[in-house]
């Protein structure tokens, strides 16, 4: 139980984190595409494709049928005829992943076996025993299920007979053909075995994690079937992958154990990446499982009902309880009342009192608001502060990567110009001026209006962009936020002291009232509450 709560944990961790896999993974793309739209030659150009196919097909299967499509163009230009299967195939793949099995099917039958070199058989097995197995799946009559099992079945002993024993499409196929045969004991013993000894990416563990929660499912070991589906999806989410399949069960075992809102959280991210992928088999997969997930949401909707009848037969009898009292009460009263005039005097020095202690309350009350608006503002700026410090350590660690593969390649002098240039400090420091303003905006919307108020009309301050502060008014933002010390200030905006002081100097002449209270007005600027 703490191994399942532990990964959960992390599984929470990475979802969190996904944004920045995401934009790692896009990085990748662009810088391929910036390769191929640079090469010299056309088989240069279509092992390019290869690679971006690879990034995109479980990622976006619209840009990856595009590139299939335009390696088969490719291929045929070069004229070998194994590049052009390749593409065919990459094709196939692709809209097999849609649903389009006929033209899966019609497509990967029009490749000729014989002629593809021995290295493609593994990939035209996996496409045929992928489209049947899918075939298998969705079929309505038990004829055409047994058939297409039985494609399934052959051309999985295909897959077998050409991949090396000991390599990862093997190790799977030998798992899946041990699972569906009923010895999935056997299949746990092969993957771990396995698993053991090879140096696995990320997606490859995602993908044996995947088939030994198969294989724990068919011997009703939930616990572990679920630990396996977690590390699946883990590794599906960190390799950016946007067509999977263990988040949706995942999802399906917590709406089973009764957790609903973690359920509904991953079964979103489910349709979500399905819908961005355009995976629409993965969507289908997606609403046949809703009708049961509605079961065990009305299941919990009849418990709640009877929790909600038990509640009001207990509300009836505390009711009942309430006027027997009330009915001492008003006895009580009657003796009460005898005492009223000496309570009257009581009732005024009472009054005195609370008027005083409302006095307090307000000013408490004030010095609470405060607190939680300094809180919020501590809150805000140190998440972003926390995103900030992610993002450089990201943004160093790829500089410092580029730099050694400068060093590497003996480009000495590129280095050197890299090292010596202050663009890389300029950009920085202007999207961490622009990431300040649209924090502190988001906390003062209403911040520059407020601030220009306190100004004569003929000297506002309006920021050249939108939704950004010029060097003035970020000087008084650090003010309202309690950054007062010119020094520190001057540190935060590079700017030298005497700088920052001519500025203050300068804003205050312009004062609309007492130059010497702008400061203190501007620190009134903007209730956290109000926004």
């Amino acid at each position: 139980k703490t191994r399942v709560d532990s990964l959960m944990n992390r599984l929470e961790e990475v979802i969190s984190n996904r944004p920045g896999y995401i934009a790692n993974k896009e990085s990748r793309i662009k810088r391929l595409t910036d390769m191929y739209n640079t090469a010299l030659s056309d088989r240069e150009r279509y092992n390019l494709l290869n690679r971006l196919f690879e990034e995109y097909h479980n990622f976006n299967t619209d840009s990856a049928y595009e590139i299939s499509t335009e390696q088969e163009k490719l291929g045929r230009q070069i004229g070998d005829v194994g590049l052009t299967a390749n593409a065919k195939m990459n094709k196939a793949k692709i809209m097999s992943a849609t649903g389009m099995y006929h033209e899966t099917l019609e497509l990967i039958n029009s490749i000729k076996l014989p002629e593809l070199p021995d290295t493609l058989h593994p990939y035209y097995y996996h496409i045929k025993r992928t489209v049947y197995g899918r075939l298998e799946d969705f079929a309505v009559f038990d004829t055409e299920r047994k058939r297409y099992k039985a494609l399934t079945n052959m051309y999985r002993d295909s897959l077998l007979a050409v991949n090396a024993p000991g390599s990862l499409p093997y190790a799977i196929t030998m798992a899946d053909c041990l699972n569906v045969s009923g010895k999935p004991e056997r299949a746990l013993v092969l993957l771990k075995n396995f698993m053991d000894e090879a140096h696995l990416t990320e997606h490859e563990i995602a993908i044996c994690a995947f088939t030994l929660a198969d294989s724990y499912a068919r011997l009703d070991d939930h616990e572990n079937q679920k630990e396996q589906l977690i590390i699946s999806a883990i590794s599906d989410l960190k390799s950016s992958v946007r067509e999977y399949i263990s988040l949706r069960q995942l999802a399906m075992l917590l709406y089973e154990e009764g957790d609903l809102d973690l359920a509904y959280k991953y079964m979103n991210i489910a349709i979500d990446d399905a819908t961005e992928c355009n995976a629409r088999q993965r969507i289908v997969e997606i609403n046949n499982f809703y009708p049961h997930l509605n079961g065990i949401y009305v299941e919990k909707i009849h418990r709640q009902k009877d929790l909600l009848t038990w509640t009001t037969v207990a509300i009836t009898l505390l009711l009942l309880a309430l006027l027997w009292l009330m009915v001492i009460r008003r006895r009580q009263m009657k003796k009460i009342e005898k005492a009223r005039n000496e309570i009257e005097e009581a009732y005024r020095k009472l009054s005195e009192i609370t008027a005083e202690l409302k006095v307090s309350n307000e000013n408490l009350s004030r010095a609470n608001d405060e607190i939680a608006e300094n809180s919020q503002v501590k809150e805000v700026y140190i998440g972003r502060y926390m995103d900030q410090c992610l993002a450089y350590i990201e943004k160093l660690d790829a500089y410092r990567k580029y730099i050694g593969k400068l060093l590497n390649s003996n480009k000495l002098e590129d280095a050197k110009a890299q090292l010596k240039s202050n663009k890389l400090i300029d950009d920085e420091l202007k999207m961490f001026y622009e990431q300040f303003d649209r924090t502190f905006l988001s906390l003062f919307p209403t911040f520059v209006e407020d601030f220009n108020k306190l100004l004569q009309p003929e000297e506002v301050i309006v920021p050249k962009n939108k939704g950004y502060l010029n060097t003035e008014l970020r000087i008084f933002a650090l003010i309202r936020l309690g950054i007062s010390d010119s020094a520190k200030i001057a540190v935060f905006l590079r700017y030298s002291l005497t700088t920052i002081y001519n500025y203050r100097t300068k804003t205050r002449n312009k004062s609309l009232g007492d130059r010497n209270l702008l400061e203190t007005e501007v620190m009134k600027i903007g209730s956290l509450k109000k926004s």
